[in-house]
């Protein structure tokens, strides 16, 4: 049976409190805005780290993507002075639509809402 918190998970948390700190202070590409670290998944083994972001400004998101790859040695290289673990994951950066889908979702269902009582006031 599965504990409730693992330690990847754990791990996890841990490299999301500071990738953002180490984002924030530490990249100094002047191309790079607000980003915010939502979630960090990482494998079993350790060996590998997905890390889901978003940004502030939506038009920048690829080029952000580009910067923050290009700078994940620098940021793993950084998590091993900071982390207590043998093995430090490569980290791997993606872009966390599900703000926007939600959103989106949510509208909808408003919409569906708005439609059904002008319906039923029709009748």
């Amino acid at each position: 049976m599965p504990k409730d918190f693992s330690r990847t998970r754990r791990i996890g948390l841990q490299i999301q409190r500071d990738l953002a700190d180490l984002i924030r202070s530490q990249i100094k590409d002047p191309r790079i805005g607000m980003v915010s670290v939502n979630a960090v998944k990482v494998s079993r083994d350790l060996s590998h780290a997905k890390i889901y972001i978003t940004t502030l400004d939506d038009s920048e998101r690829k080029l952000t993507l580009d910067i923050l790859q290009k700078a994940a040695g620098f940021l793993r290289h950084e998590l091993g002075q900071m982390l207590s673990i043998r093995t430090i994951p490569q980290l791997h950066f993606f872009y966390d639509d599900s703000i926007e889908q939600g959103s989106r979702l949510e509208s909808l269902i408003e919409d569906a809402i708005s439609s059904d009582k002008k319906k039923h006031l029709d009748e």
